[in-house]
């Protein structure tokens, strides 16, 4: 819009941001550009948008710490997306209080897999593949997929280019990394080359470990490093523009885990192993089109691609043992055209479709259920008018279901979503967004499937998102906040013995401060959120895939370049308030807590391309589980405890 607010690119000046962003690094040396830490909009074709008003961004400086990390150090600067789970195979994303189950989550551009036995993540990725994550909050805009409940998720692979130097046809790094709990050993090595249009990239990851020890030193059995990832990318863009890309990448993490994955252990009951074999493999593939340099009224985009995920669990206490297995596959395809009405209006349009299924196996039988979904979708991004930026759009789905016993359903819906920003000064804007959203009938836990069950009473979900908020920046400062409320009809609840309908609401704000200046920034953040399950607050149990009761969540986090300096100094703050709502132990408070982490990067003259990264995690070795973790509001629940104090090294070598 022709607005007084726009949302700044700003370059973090350190070394970490010069790896992730070489294309500026030669400008970042000889000017003071601030990277906002949260917002990297600009890399987005649609960041100024109305319906980008409440959507976060991993920024590239948060990316390049996490690459030798996992989920929770990708989200750690983000208050209102909590990443519970304490081990890679265990972790979940819950964005203002919402499991991530209920949101359209692409990857290149692919629909993925949302759904997996409940004790392991269904979204695991190594943060070293990125290039770039927007999490779209409650209202999601009706190109962002389909069944989109609660927002979107939205990650990009990296390409050569963003590995390249300029001028150079061939290049790559190569990252080690240690961390002394859990005597972790991490290699990274990602190769890329450039010749006559065409384009290649390779990554390769692993990591492996023993169990690391929980604050005051309890060993967290089943909780070692074991993972290897593979990215391979083809691309070829023409002199015109054209561009087509072929991706895929795979995840495996294959070893001895908690009996329940994501618990540490239940009170009661009849006894079990401690540990048991889960082998977890997640993959997916994509090819595209487009062509990077149209506009008018023709720029199309094809994107067709397939997502799995593998969980293969042993089952040590049935005679005889086995494995059980359950496979998730989504094999989608999108076709959409940009109608550039002028350089700052648009309309996008298209047509996308799935074919979903999911398949419990084990030597006795099987079972599974299957959807298939076609859509058709218009969004207007309106930015022409002073002071206001407009946003709305609409979306048809029609959802054939097939369940275990081979009941037969279709179901059709529209969905629709509007939000708009308006400056009421030259600082000030204030934005609102609603959405009513189609969530049909989603796929459930392949691991609780029951031939059995009844389905006659099940009915395809209806969402209506909400959000109220405002941005505030003056000079190097910014405030942004906003409420939000999503509600969830006939969200459908499965167990062993059948099939219901629920009721889910999440309810909360969030707000937030940026600061930066010569050299470095300050970022802080709050989210406090509220879910109920039928009108009452809920448990985690209760809420199961679809929110956690999270309460206030904090975060903080700093870091300064001293000018001329070689060294980058910086730290963050990991916090949560003490949580006593809670509808399943009414007399048990989950405890809050509060972590400090600190790092030290190096970025030696002497040696281009090399940066050292020293870091200890969780200073003052606190005995906690992440607010996001499952259990911590039963009693009779261990939840999986965060690792302790934790001294970390990293080396990146650039070439």
């Amino acid at each position: 819009m022709a607005a007084p607010f726009t949302p700044r690119l700003i370059l973090v000046a350190g070394a970490a941001a010069a790896l992730a962003l070489p294309a500026l690094a030669q400008e970042a040396a000889e000017t003071v550009v601030l990277l906002d830490p949260i917002t990297l909009r600009a890399l987005d074709a649609d960041g100024s948008a109305a319906d980008r008003g409440a959507s976060q961004y991993v920024a590239a400086a948060e990316l390049e710490r996490a690459r030798m990390g996992d989920l929770k150090d990708l989200f750690t600067g983000i208050a209102s997306v909590s990443v519970g789970g304490a081990i890679p195979v265990a972790q979940k994303i819950f964005i203002n209080g919402v499991d991530m189950l209920n949101l359209s989550v692409t990857v290149d551009g692919v629909e993925q897999n949302n759904r997996a036995f409940h004790h392991v993540s269904a979204n695991a990725i190594d943060p070293g593949l990125l290039k770039f994550v927007r999490v779209d909050a409650g209202v999601a805009a009706a190109d962002a997929g389909p069944h989109a409940v609660a927002g979107a998720v939205v990650m990009e692979t990296v390409d050569a280019a963003d590995i390249l130097e300029d001028g150079r046809s061939f290049g790559g790094n190569v990252r080690l990394s240690y961390g002394d709990n859990g005597r972790t050993f991490g290699r990274a090595a990602t190769l890329a080359g450039q010749m006559g249009g065409f384009e290649w990239l390779g990554y390769l990851k692993s990591a492996t470990g023993d169990d690391y020890q929980a604050g005051g030193g309890q060993t967290i059995r089943g909780s070692a490093a074991d993972l290897q990832s593979v990215l391979l990318k083809l691309a070829h863009e023409t002199p015109g523009g054209h561009r087509i890309e072929l991706s895929g990448q795979r995840l495996r993490d294959d070893t001895l885990r908690p009996y329940r994955a994501n618990i540490g252990h239940i009170e009661g009951g009849a006894p079990l192993p401690e540990l048991r074999r889960y082998d977890t493999t997640r993959s997916s593939w994509s090819l595209s089109y487009e062509n990077t340099q149209a506009g008018g009224l023709w720029d199309p985009r094809f994107v067709i691609g397939r997502s799995e995920s593998r969980v293969h669990v042993d089952q040590p206490t049935l005679v005889p043992p086995y494995v059980s297995k359950g496979d998730s596959d989504t094999f989608s395809a999108k076709l959409e055209n940009r109608f550039h009405l002028s350089d700052a209006d648009s309309v996008t349009a298209g047509i996308d479709w799935y074919d979903r299924s999911s398949t419990y196996s084990d030597p006795f039988g099987g079972l599974d259920e299957n959807a298939r979904n076609i859509g058709l979708y218009a969004q207007a991004r309106l930015e022409s008018v002073e002071r206001l930026d407009l946003s709305f759009g609409l979306r048809w789905d029609r959802q054939d279901f097939t369940g275990t016993s081979g009941w037969k359903d279709t179901n059709s819906g529209f969905s629709g979503n509007a939000s708009l920003a308006y400056g009421l000064t030259d600082a000030l804007v204030l934005r609102a967004g609603a959405s009513t959203v189609f969530g049909g009938i989603a796929i459930e836990d392949n691991y609780i499937f029951n031939g059995a069950w009844d389905y006659g009473t099940l009915r395809p979900a209806r969402a209506r998102n909400y959000t109220l908020g405002f941005d505030y920046e003056a000079g190097d400062l910014r405030l942004d906040g906003e409420l939000f409320l999503t509600q969830v009809d006939n969200a459908r609840g499965g167990t062993y013995r059948g099939i219901e309908n629920f009721d889910f609401e999440s309810r909360g704000y969030n707000l937030g401060l940026g600061y930066g200046w010569n050299g470095g920034y300050l970022r802080a953040s709050i989210s406090d959120s509220r879910v109920s399950v039928n009108g009452n607050p809920a448990s985690s149990y209760e809420a199961l895939d679809f929110g956690a009761p999270l309460g206030r969540v904090f975060s903080i986090e700093a870091q300064h370049t001293p000018q001329g300096s070689a060294f980058t100094y910086g730290g963050s703050i990991e916090a949560a308030a003490k949580y006593d709502r809670i509808e399943g132990d009414s007399d048990r408070t989950i405890p809050g807590y509060a972590v400090l982490n600190l790092f030290a990067e190096y970025a030696p003259e002497q040696v281009e391309g090399l940066v050292l990264r020293a870091e200890v995690a969780n200073l003052f070795d606190k005995d906690y589980a992440d607010r996001a973790t499952y259990g911590g509001d039963y009693a009779t629940v261990t939840p999986l405890r965060e690792p302790g104090r934790t001294f970390s090294l990293v080396a990146t070598k650039r070439f």
